[in-house]
């Protein structure tokens, strides 16, 4: 809603459809890229009037009658380029709307370049919009993507950072909390672990909150921007949860459709980039082999199919997928059908009453053809996809690894050791060994011993492991091991129904033997419990 209001220059879109929108170019930054994609799709921009989008940092030629909305974040860079837009005369007139809120003197900048340039009236709007985060799902978001990395578990936890890169890096994760706060125009209460890095985060956005409500004019938490979030009573809880607490479940190899989707293809911002295996078979011998085409899917909330399936284990995933072809092929056969029926000669008696019989089916077939195109494209969409995933889980044995690891972190019993997992030549690529590994070091009461440690520092070593990521786990495990005791993960382990028995015989288009038919049990991370004791108020921290 925040974005349409600002691409309609901000103004809250009027629902009265007489007129054409007015045509107008959008012009973003990555950052800004990044926010809109995942929200908007081309289709969407065009019918609010964006007739380009373009980034801002690419040679765009100048359209003097036309108004340009500007999405970016205030750094030098940017801002320089938008004095030489200024200067330049690109547009008819300017609306510059940033990501979070641009500093005094930068605004000094822009407004310095307008004189200059004797735009100053072309400047039609200057907003902070404060969007920073970007919303992949109607209840989940990311704080950011372009940089990522300086945001990480890993800049966080470096033994070398300085105080100066730390304070750095909290500011940019408060920057981002308290844009989504001003979008949701709540104020949270927050709660977070202590002696870590979440306090900070905490107390940083603590003191921002307060020192923007203790400004009543200028408050972004009052007044008529936000619609109806004064009148709500109830404030949002916020967790701040420091990674720490859980190191186990990002490791843990997944089984359920979305978190496979993001462990084993390349998924960032809701889209897939996935390449198409080509075939092997009428290649010659000496022929150069084909090039992989490389194709990208977008899964977005409109996909009924994922709405409903991204949380199932996968095996389910499959057999809807075959169900969803069968029930579209029924009905593309009686198009067919009727089709041909459609092509009679119009001699006979008999035929002509046929047609007026099938007139009617005839035209509420037609009627629903581009539902049915829909259809097909969402099938064919989660074929490829689920087979691509399928060709990762047989060629790793993910299976096998998914349910070892439940077994390991609900404490039950083991039934083939560690070491033949391991060491075993056909089950996974080094990484899923090293992960299998580190959930079993960080889970186990007590840490193995020295000999047994040397016995599988050998096996990983044997199988290609960088032992770097053991090393940083096992100083990590020594230091919080006097901090706290050891995360318990419930004891529910995964049963298996015997394999894939109704896919298999009506000839699917999943070859699904050996995989197991794995079926999840309600299981509690450590996450979702300290959130429940939140919200019952318990006592214990």
């Amino acid at each position: 809603v925040a974005l349409k209001r600002m691409l309609n220059f901000n103004v809250p879109p009027v629902k009265n459809s007489t007129g054409e929108p007015v045509w107008k170019v959008l012009i973003y930054d990555r950052f800004g890229q990044d926010i809109i994609s995942p929200l908007l799709s081309v289709k969407e921009l065009r019918d609010m009037g964006i007739t380009l989008h373009l980034l801002l940092h690419s040679d765009r030629d100048a359209i003097p009658d036309v108004p340009a909305v500007y999405f970016v974040m205030p750094t030098e860079e940017n801002i320089d380029r938008m004095c030489q837009d200024l200067r330049n005369q690109l547009y008819e007139s300017y609306y510059l709307n940033f990501i979070s809120a641009i500093s005094r003197s930068k605004l000094e900048d822009i407004a310095n370049a307008a004189i200059g340039a004797n735009a100053v009236t072309q400047v039609a709007k200057v907003f902070d919009q404060y969007l920073n985060f970007i919303t992949l799902e109607d209840d989940m978001f990311v704080l950011c993507n372009q940089n990522k990395e300086l945001v990480s578990y890993r800049a966080i936890n470096r033994p070398d950072i300085t105080d100066t890169e730390m304070e750095t890096i909290m500011d940019t994760i408060v920057d981002s909390l308290f844009c989504f706060f001003v979008t949701l125009g709540a104020i949270p209460i927050i709660r977070c672990s202590r002696g870590t890095a979440a306090e900070m985060v905490a107390v940083k956005l603590d003191k921002k909150l307060r020192e923007n409500l203790r400004d009543a004019r200028n408050s972004l938490f009052t007044g008529d921007t936000l619609g109806a979030g004064q009148f709500s009573f109830q404030r949002p809880l916020l967790v701040l949860v420091d990674r720490n607490i859980d190191l186990a479940t990002p490791l843990h190899h997944t089984w359920t459709y979305q978190a496979l989707v993001h462990d084993v293809l390349d998924f960032h911002l809701n889209r897939i980039n996935l390449e198409e295996s080509a075939g092997t078979e009428n290649t010659p011998a000496g022929a150069r082999p084909k090039k992989k085409n490389k194709k990208s899917y977008d899964l977005t909330t409109s996909d009924k199919f994922w709405q409903k399936h991204k949380g199932s284990p996968f095996p389910e995933v499959a057999e809807s997928v075959q169900q969803e072809l069968e029930s579209y092929r029924a009905q593309e056969d009686e198009v067919k059908r009727l089709k041909s029926i459609m092509g009679i000669e119009g001699e006979d008696e008999g035929a002509i009453s046929m047609l007026s019989d099938n007139t009617a089916k005839l035209t509420s077939a037609v009627s629903s053809l581009p539902e049915l195109l829909e259809k097909k494209r969402l099938i064919d969409l989660h074929t490829n996809v689920a087979t691509a995933i399928l060709e990762h889980i047989k060629s790793r044995k993910l299976d096998v690894y998914f349910e070892y690891e439940e077994k390991i972190m609900s404490k039950s019993t083991l039934d083939k050791s560690l070491l033949d997992m391991i060491s075993d030549p056909d089950a996974g690529t080094p990484e899923d060994k090293m992960r299998l590994f580190l959930i079993y070091y960080i889970s186990s009461a007590q840490a193995p011993s020295e000999i047994d440690l040397e016995q599988y520092k050998k096996a990983l070593t044997d199988a290609g492991c960088n032992l770097a990521p053991l090393s940083y786990i096992k100083q990590w495990k020594a230091f919080t091991k006097m901090a706290s005791a050891p995360t318990s993960y419930g004891n529910a382990t995964p049963k298996p129904l015997g394999l894939f028995s109704r896919v298999m015989n009506t000839g699917s288009q999943f070859v699904m033997e050996g995989v197991k038919n794995l079926v999840l049990k309600q299981q509690n991370l450590p996450v979702t419990r300290i959130l429940d004791n939140l919200m019952e108020m318990k006592s214990n921290p």
